[in-house]
């Protein structure tokens, strides 16, 4: 739940900065297998911020389930990549980040 504090998607912060500490977030990394919440609930929160709803989302995850990795690049997930992290993934998420 930090990193729903952290984007400042908790449901009693507002809305009115780049993200909950002032900072422009250009990109937001996430496992899919998290405690109190999945990749795809933090994702749907991030889609539907009026603030960070065009910040591209990358998912992870070591479990290679199809209808999951669809279900998040249906919803607007950037990309979704399966652990363990290859260098060629990582060389595409630089490339992406350099755009920002």
């Amino acid at each position: 739940m930090r990193a729903m504090e952290y984007l400042g998607l908790k449901e009693n912060q507002q809305q009115n900065q780049l993200n909950g500490n002032g900072r422009k977030v250009n990109m937001i990394i996430t496992d899919y297998c998290m405690p109190g919440m999945t990749g795809y609930e933090l994702l749907q929160k991030i889609k539907e911020s009026a603030v960070l709803k065009d910040v591209p989302v990358v998912i992870m995850s070591s479990e290679n389930i199809p209808n999951r990795i669809n279900e998040c690049l249906e919803k607007g997930a950037e990309r979704f990549i399966l652990k363990p992290v290859k260098l060629a993934d990582v060389k595409k998420l630089r490339r992406q980040l350099t755009k920002c």
